[in-house]
């Protein structure tokens, strides 16, 4: 987690890029672990963000930290982290 001057903590995800054809924007998958409450078993949650790439540096594959942000669009709430 990250602080701003405002004191806002804001949360910090790191994944995949899976698209990158929209401009200035990409679309990150977070995989997370979880354990199910009663069998104890171990299984994959995966989740897709559009984070916002202003230079349209990152490609499809590439490892990405991003940050929250304030609404940049419709479902844009995210950018890369340089």
């Amino acid at each position: 987690m990250e602080k701003e001057n405002n004191n806002k903590i804001k949360r910090t995800f790191t994944g995949t890029v899976v698209s990158d054809k929209m401009d200035k924007t990409i679309v990150v998958k977070v995989e997370n672990t979880k354990i199910h409450p009663r069998y104890l078993k171990r299984y994959t949650v995966s989740k897709k963000y559009k984070v916002h790439d202003e230079k349209n540096e990152h490609k499809v594959g590439d490892k990405v930290t991003f940050i929250e942000c304030r609404p940049l669009s419709k479902d844009k709430r995210w950018k890369t982290v340089q």
